[in-house]
């Protein structure tokens, strides 16, 4: 069993047994805060398109969109835990980076309003779908869906038929009521411009914007957080805003968060009962990372085979780079063409376009980050 830290002023050094940690969960990424702060006008711009569900009717859409590390992710967690503690309402958050495909997606809406997990086979999109509406329409529920980083949706051609679906459901089966909400990380996704027409015609959100965190407000945040995972002096004022200087560099709330963990995991290194700025410092070398760590980790196996030869064949033309990518993976040319797209849009990838002599026009592949950075986070 492990031990909370001594109150003895004199005994500075940690034991092997205790820990500077009061709940060590408060710095995990799906941590939701109990206080959220900062958003309150986002939060009722939500509270506004999701009113008419309350009263059973199909509430307004809402498109959340903002960079990364901004709170819409917890605002709409926030949001459901309050229409589920509150209202009859089926709230559904659907985490688009895992599930990428139109299919993958109703399934998660069909394990949200059933409470199992449909067949793994065997069973239709038709068949998924109907069963969805049709339980909503006998039980006179109203299903609120967050498609959250909905534009790993687009990186796969997918989120014009999802959203498709999910708009025209009331038209398809009477009595239906669905709201969706998309959120959006990607500052350059054009989310209304990027869909078809049959799409656009019907989908007319209420638009919120998380805009980055301010110094001020990061610190404020980061203070609350620590407070509730560390024990009593474990940071001092100072580290605290030195952190929060670092985070706001960054301009994600996320790498904040995480460095405030791994600082204190090197102070425990030290067996040392505060933190220092230089352990904050340290762990700005990684936690700068997260970003990176998370989009890696969430890539198929074919996606990250391609990272891994573009790494080994940093600046060379695409067609030289699918060479090698097809002898391990076996993938035609247009498969991997969508690779490379999405590994741009992601940040991972960068491309530059040059004219070949006797070959046309043609891109050179380069990773976006030094490769050891990149390799080390594929091996994790």
């Amino acid at each position: 069993m492990v031990k909370v830290m001594s109150d003895d002023p004199e005994d500075d050094m940690l034991g092997w047994d205790e820990t500077v940690f009061r709940d060590e969960h408060v710095f995990e990424i799906d941590y939701v805060p109990e206080t959220f702060k900062h958003r309150g006008g986002q939060m009722e711009s939500l509270k506004y398109a999701l009113r008419p569900a309350v009263r059973g009717s199909r509430p307004l859409n809402a498109m959340v969109r903002g960079p990364p590390g901004t709170g819409k992710t917890t605002a709409v967690q926030k949001l459901f835990s309050e229409l589920r503690a509150q209202t009859d309402i089926k709230t559904v958050r659907v985490n688009c980076q895992v599930n990428g495909t139109r299919y993958s997606v109703f399934s998660r809406l069909f394990e949200g309003v059933f409470d199992y997990e449909p067949p793994t086979s065997g069973i239709s999109f038709k068949k998924l779908f109907t069963q969805i509406t049709d339980r909503l329409v006998e039980d006179e529920e109203v299903l609120v869906v967050a498609l959250d980083d909905v534009n790993y949706l687009f990186y796969e051609n997918e989120a014009s038929d999802t959203l498709y679906s999910l708009l025209r459901a009331h038209e398809e089966h009477t009595g239906a009521k669905i709201g969706v909400i998309v959120i959006s990380s990607d500052p350059d996704l054009e989310v209304i411009d990027e869909l078809d027409s049959r799409v656009q015609s019907v989908f007319r959100p209420e638009e919120v914007y998380f805009n980055r965190y301010g110094e001020g407000e990061i610190l404020d945040i980061l203070r609350e957080r620590a407070k509730r995972g560390f024990h009593e002096g474990v940071v001092t004022t100072n580290v605290l805003e030195r952190v929060a200087e670092l985070t706001a560099n960054s301009g994600d709330l996320r790498v904040g968060i995480d460095l405030l963990r791994r600082a204190g995991l090197n102070a425990e290194m030290r067996a040392s009962r505060t933190i220092s700025v230089q352990d904050a410092e340290d762990a700005y070398e990684k936690s700068k990372y997260i970003h990176l760590s998370r989009n890696l980790n969430n890539l198929t196996d074919n996606e990250q085979t391609l990272v891994e030869v573009i790494a080994g064949h940093d600046g060379e033309q695409a067609g030289e780079v699918y060479s090698v990518f097809n002898d391990r993976t076996d993938l035609g040319y247009t498969r991997y063409s969508e690779i490379v797209n999405k590994l741009e849009k992601l940040g991972i990838v960068e491309t530059e376009y040059a004219e070949i002599e006797g070959r046309g026009r043609s891109r050179a592949l380069s990773l976006a980050y030094e490769s050891d950075e990149v390799l080390d986070r594929l091996n994790d």
